[in-house]
């Protein structure tokens, strides 16, 4: 009997207690560490609370570090995954610097109550980062591929609340609106009537407006009735909207 029940506490000391236990009802598994864990940390003391950049917003800073941001780039990619800066995901598309992503969802601001739009799903990174912080992720991506495998990686990772939907940004999502707030990862030239349109009163939208190739201006626009409050808070960089935003010209 002593030696059963040291058996068991032993058991329940090395499995039982570890957040990264994996086992099978009534059975005790083999302890799994994520080697993703240590950068995914030192990106958030490094990079993120960094002095400089100073990202302040607790609940921010818990979503990264959190989400399994090398689930979202591709494999061979996946060691840099927590370095500082944007990758390639393919189709001429990148997934931005953890700064950018950081930085962006602070300023957006967002609240456990909220339906946020996302336009430029991409790898589903920033959707994933959001699905933590919010009620519902309304997010479109025009390139098929990339907005498909984003839908596949969401829901592998058990995203539920990210609804990825295939198709043209620049129109917004209008059966899903009001938003309470709009995040745009890609830059168009002017800020798109229809996302303005589809943000509820009261609501924020961060966007990068500005010429495709040139730097462009990270804008918080907050609508106030019929009136739209514009704030230049960063320079960046993004890839163009493409679609509708290059056809329309204004």
């Amino acid at each position: 009997m002593r030696v059963a029940w040291l058996t068991s506490l032993l058991a329940a000391l090395c499995f039982g207690g570890h957040p990264d236990a994996r086992a099978g009802p009534g059975e005790a598994g083999p302890v799994r560490t994520d080697p993703y864990a240590g950068p995914r940390s030192d990106m958030v003391a490094r990079q993120l609370r960094a002095p400089g950049r100073g990202i302040r917003n607790e609940h921010v800073l818990a979503a990264m570090g959190r989400v399994p941001r090398h689930e979202f780039v591709p494999e061979p990619l996946r060691g840099a995954a927590y370095s500082d800066r944007p990758l390639p995901i393919g189709h001429g598309q990148t997934i931005s610097q953890p700064y950018i992503v950081a930085f962006m969802t602070e300023v957006l601001d967002p609240a456990p109550t909220d339906r946020v739009l996302e336009v430029g799903t991409g790898s589903g990174y920033q959707a994933a980062v959001l699905a933590g912080l919010v009620r519902e992720v309304y997010s479109i991506e025009i390139v098929p591929p990339l907005g498909e495998r984003a839908r596949a990686d969401l829901a592998r990772l058990g995203y539920g609340n990210v609804h990825v939907r295939i198709g043209d940004g620049y129109a917004g999502w209008p059966e899903r609106a009001p938003f309470d707030a709009i995040i745009v990862t890609c830059s168009p030239e002017h800020v798109p009537a229809p996302l303005i349109a589809q943000l509820r009163d009261g609501g924020r939208m961060v966007i990068p407006v500005g010429e495709a190739g040139g730097v462009q201006e990270l804008y918080l626009l907050e609508k106030r009735g019929a009136q739209v409050v514009r704030r230049a808070v960063l320079p960046v960089r993004f890839v163009p909207m493409t679609g509708r935003a290059q056809e329309s010209g204004r």
